[in-house]
């Protein structure tokens, strides 16, 4: 039952060391995070079309279960802006924004993307994270900032817009009804947006979103901002989120299926990304499908509380950091500010300005962006930085959940690619030494008369088979007659299946039909056991094989000598580590 209990609640790792000290570094934490959390968590709220409430709601449940079962000591958990998106463009196709359908779906969806989590963690499906590769993370992080700050022009504008993900459609929607914008509306979400710029670059201690919400709630109510045609916030329901079921409807399940999945995978990726990060710089070790079932937990059990999805927050784990954050306690604390919010302090929410709202959506979203990740995969590796811009454009023009998966099948493809075309190298002698390295790399590498010696940089299956052959058929025919020997360094090659089998031997017949033959060397384990199983070994000969390019030269030069009556091997032992050669042979 203990080994359960550790196995299971990772909370018993860290409670019986925790001290005053990290106390007070997670109340701290706490407190920070939980006084950002209220702006955020209604703004985002209205990201996903439901009514602000259900942003606090979702920092009740959610943080006081992911302590329990989460790794990371660092991460903050809550709503999310990318998350929003997901579920405003899934949910929104079956029913009306800020309609209790909208709202019952949006639970319901919550639970189902819980469930998934759930399910994955449990059964160690946590390596599901590495289908979403860093160029199509960075893609979608460029597209989703867009796109969120395009869906709050109409509380920014004071227009009816279509609730959209097209961004294309916006625009021309504020085009079409430009002589309609409201004018105070604009200078009430201008004016904020200006000022929270200043507040951020002033570096203040308390966040800028906190600062500018009770300014501009103080302002709305002295200055009665809905006699001047402002929109409000409005009542807020005060106390707990009741306990209810989600309204499980099969039909709506399947439905909503796709959006599920996608937001299943896209939280875990957030939670997986910044749990690593944080275990990285603090020097800990976060288990990935723990982290799974710990969002997933939070998630499926959040819903009965009126929750909407929560995963790991970027902004609220980097000044839980600052606030000198322990343990997962913090979020905890996180929880009791928001407890106390909706017990307390929601009427004063009511003369929220929405405007103000959409400029802390859309000032959050902006800061989302990263400029340097694109300048870091163009400069690193030119095809990634490809399929990051792809993606972000797939996704701004097609669709998120399109944009999020073309991204992925790019990346795939990609991959396909590089492996139908691996890098193939002709090796030299190192003077010296009895090692072979690349001539193309190392320029004091010798080649060695009448021997070509190739080390293929990958596993060799049916995906590169006929590139493989082609290539040496063709190397081979490129240089002189006298060629008369071929040698695989075979020490990359990880994997060998049937068609590469039959590709070695039509390549082996076709060398022969010239008189030249083929040796491989440094096979792996299992690699030779395939060899041996498909015949391989027989039909090339037991005399083909070696351990390494080394012993295959020596044995060859010898035949070369019996041949001609030269001293080629001799040769080759001055230009070689004698006794190494002597001890080898």
């Amino acid at each position: 039952m203990k080994s359960w209990l550790k196995k299971t609640f990772k909370i018993v790792d860290w409670l019986p060391s925790y001290s005053p000290s990290k106390l007070r570094g997670d109340l701290s934490a706490g407190l920070t995070t939980g006084i950002m959390f209220i702006p955020q968590g209604m703004a985002y709220a209205v990201i996903a079309g439901v009514p602000p409430i259900y942003g606090l709601y979702a920092g009740v449940v959610p943080l006081l279960i992911y302590p329990l079962l989460g790794t990371s000591k660092n991460l903050s958990v809550g709503p999310v802006a990318v998350d929003m998106l997901i579920i405003a463009a899934g949910v929104s196709l079956l029913a009306e924004p800020n309609s209790s359908r909208y709202v019952s779906l949006a639970i319901l969806l919550t639970m189902m993307a819980g469930g998934m989590q759930l399910v994955m963690g449990s059964m160690q499906l946590g390596a599901v994270f590495n289908f979403f590769s860093r160029p199509v993370i960075a893609g979608f992080t460029l597209a989703a900032p867009l796109i969120i700050a395009f869906t709050q022009l109409n509380n920014l504008l004071g227009i009816e817009l279509s609730n959209t993900q097209y961004i294309i459609t916006v625009i021309e929607e504020v085009i079409l009804k430009f002589d309609q914008i409201h004018l105070e509306t604009l200078l009430w979400g201008s004016g904020a947006i200006v000022a929270l710029v200043i507040v951020k670059y002033l570096k203040s201690n308390i966040p800028a979103s906190v600062i500018i919400l009770a300014i501009s709630i103080v302002s709305a109510w002295f200055f009665n901002a809905n006699t001047m045609g402002i929109q409000l916030v409005g009542d807020i329901p005060m106390g707990l989120p009741p306990f209810s079921f989600p309204q499980i409807n099969f039909n709506n399940m399947r439905e909503l299926l796709p959006t599920a999945l996608t937001l299943a995978l896209v939280q875990f990726m957030i939670v997986a990304s910044l749990g690593r990060t944080f275990a990285k710089r603090h020097n800990y070790v976060i288990d990935a499908n723990h982290e799974l079932v710990a969002i997933g937990a939070s998630n499926f059990l959040g819903s009965f509380f009126q929750s909407i999805p929560v995963s790991g927050s970027f902004s609220r784990s980097a000044a839980s950091e600052q606030a000198n954050v322990q343990t997962p306690l913090a979020n905890i604390i996180t929880s009791g500010v928001i407890i106390a919010t909706l017990l307390l302090l929601t009427p004063v929410f009511y003369y929220l300005p929405m405007p103000v709202l959409a400029a802390i959506i859309i000032v959050s979203a902006l800061n989302l962006i990263d400029i340097s990740e694109f300048t870091f995969l163009f400069t690193t590796k030119k095809s990634e930085g490809f399929i990051a811009i792809f993606t972000a454009v797939c996704t701004l023009f097609i669709g998120i959940q399109e944009g999020i998966l073309l991204g992925i099948v790019a990346s795939m493809v990609n991959i396909l690619y590089k492996y139908s075309r691996p890098n193939v190298a002709e090796l030299g002698l190192i003077p010296g030494t009895h090692l072979f390295q690349n001539i193309d790399r190392q320029s004091n590498a010798q080649r060695i008369k009448g021997i070509i010696i190739l080390r293929v940089d990958a596993s060799f299956s049916f995906i590169n088979a006929d590139f493989f052959r082609d290539y040496i058929v063709k190397k081979t025919r490129e240089k002189n007659s006298h060629t008369k020997y071929v040698i695989i360094d075979g020490s990359t090659i990880n994997t060998l299946d049937t068609t590469a089998i039959d590709q070695l031997k039509s390549m082996a017949t076709t060398l022969r039909n010239w008189d030249i033959e083929l040796y491989i060397t440094g096979l792996k384990g299992p690699v030779r056991d395939i060899i041996s199983k498909s015949g391989m070994r027989s039909f090339l000969g037991e005399d083909h094989f070696f351990r390494e390019p080394h012993e295959a030269v020596q044995y060859i030069l010898k035949i070369m000598d019996r041949k001609d009556n030269t001293s080629r091997l001799e040769t080759y032992r001055k230009e070689v580590n004698s006794a190494d050669a002597e001890q080898d042979i």
